[in-house]
């Protein structure tokens, strides 16, 4: 178990999807440009067998903002995607209207 402080630390925000790129060295994974409340972001997201590009492109969903950068197959991550598996598939974590973009989910 994580304590309550332990869990404010995590930054949860809103992002609009604004680019969806297949990943040059990987077939399961995407590159997606985010759009956090006017900052930029990048993230490797391994949800290409579920999700097509234009499904993603405009979609806002859920996202972990502080998360120490990291770099998989090549590309730096700059951020996760929050999304929920079981044994039907992925399915990214998403507000159900609009939301502002870099809107903190408490």
């Amino acid at each position: 178990m994580i304590t309550y402080e332990e869990f404010r630390k995590v930054e949860l925000k809103i992002a609009t999807i604004k680019d969806v790129k297949p990943h040059p060295d990987a077939d399961r994974l995407y590159l997606v440009t985010l759009d956090v409340g006017g900052v930029t972001k990048q993230v490797v997201a391994g949800i290409r067998l579920f999700y097509s590009e234009d499904a993603l492109k405009g979609k806002q969903v859920v996202i972990v903002d502080n998360l120490e950068p990291a770099v998989i197959r090549g590309v730096e991550s700059q951020g996760m995607i929050l999304a929920a598996s079981d044994e039907k598939g992925i399915s990214v974590v998403a507000p159900d209207r609009i939301v502002q973009e870099g809107s903190l989910v408490k």
